[in-house]
């Protein structure tokens, strides 16, 4: 059974929205870079005014950092919908899976603070809990009463698609009803010096932030034959510790995916990757050859979202799809490889506009 998603929400680059994602993606022109961050570190691409309290109110913002602000504001475009449940009044209460690692700042800062303090233990309190990989779903969970699974998938560029198979498996062990499930990250300093310092990628980078969620339904389930945008027809990872073993192993997962969903390659009409050059274009290249399917580059225009990455390129299937009838019944493909080796990729099946 392969589970329908039946909407979405996006707070990104292009600004609040799901109407401003579809107007940047329309236009195709990069966000500017802020001038955010200090050489040598990456600058960014900032969602603009973008401000807790603003979004959110007063209560329960003032120690909130900016990845909890930015999820809790995605999910709840979605969860407060009139139809955000999905389900009947006696069925599952809808759940969240977030693929984040959380925010780098709260965690130097916190750390900082122990360090430079008069006393190791004085340290605010209220800003702990901005260190747990967990807080941002917990968050969304409280302010938006998801009392169904909740659960954060760490994996860079590819937790979008991690906690998309995580939530698929959820549903498929009748464990879960509606699903909300997607990524968030937010663009720092601390982010930037992590990125210029690790293995964080090209120098050249510009990184990227914001919050993309799906709302997920149960195959055959009255929300997923009413609302159905498109199917999630197959999920597949891999992983190598050696760059140079990335196309190979990527190729595989293409295979497997194809495999499963009873197709071929020229049986997919869009492909959404991660990247434009590298180990992706190589992969899709030795899958398609010299004629590839149109492509999508979300992130050129958005910048490196890391742990939202996946989501926004999953977005980006949806809101394409919505512009081009002949996309309706056909695969797109998405495509991930983070700078540690985690990748994947999915298969979706966007259905006839309603």
């Amino acid at each position: 059974m392969r589970p329908v998603i039946t909407a979405w929400s996006a707070i990104s680059p292009f600004g609040f929205g799901a109407d401003a994602f579809r107007a940047g993606l329309r236009d195709g022109v990069p966000v500017p870079v802020s001038s955010a961050g200090t050489a040598p570190y990456p600058p960014g691409r900032l969602v603009p005014d973008f401000d807790a309290r603003t979004v959110l109110g007063k209560k329960g913002t003032r120690s909130m950092d900016r990845v909890t602000a930015l999820s809790v504001a995605a999910v709840g475009e979605l969860a407060g919908r009139p139809d955000a449940s999905g389900t009947p009044a006696e069925g599952p209460s809808p759940g969240l899976v977030l693929g984040t690692t959380g925010s780098v700042l709260s965690t130097m800062d916190f750390t900082r603070s122990s360090l430079d303090g008069e006393r190791p233990f004085y340290v605010d309190p209220a800003r702990f809990p901005n260190t747990v990989m967990n807080c941002a779903a917990g968050q969304c969970a409280i302010r938006h009463g998801l009392k169904g699974p909740n659960a954060t998938i760490a994996g860079g560029r590819a937790a979008g698609l991690l906690a998309l198979n995580y939530a698929r498996r959820l549903q498929a062990g009748g464990r879960a009803g509606t699903l909300f499930c997607g990524g968030a990250e937010e663009y720092s300093d601390a982010r930037a010096r992590l990125h210029h310092h690790g293995r964080g990628g090209p120098a050249d980078t510009v990184l990227g932030e914001g919050a993309a969620v799906l709302r997920l339904e149960p195959a055959g389930s009255a929300a997923a034959e009413r609302d159905g945008l498109a199917e999630v027809v197959a999920l597949e990872f891999g992983v190598s510790e050696d760059a140079g073993e990335i196309p190979a192993i990527l190729l595989r997962c293409l295979r497997r995916a194809l495999e499963r969903a009873g197709a071929r390659p020229a049986d997919i009409a869009l492909v959404a990757p991660g990247a434009a050059d590298g180990p992706e274009r190589t992969a899709l290249l030795d899958l398609f050859g010299h004629r590839p399917p149109a492509q999508l580059d979300c992130t050129g225009l958005i910048g490196d979202a890391a742990a939202a990455a996946a989501s926004f390129q999953v977005l980006a299937v949806l809101v394409r799809a919505e512009e081009d009838p002949a996309l309706a019944g056909r695969l797109a493909l998405v495509t991930t490889v983070d700078h540690d080796g985690t990748l994947g990729c999915a298969l979706l099946r966007p259905y006839p506009a309603r």
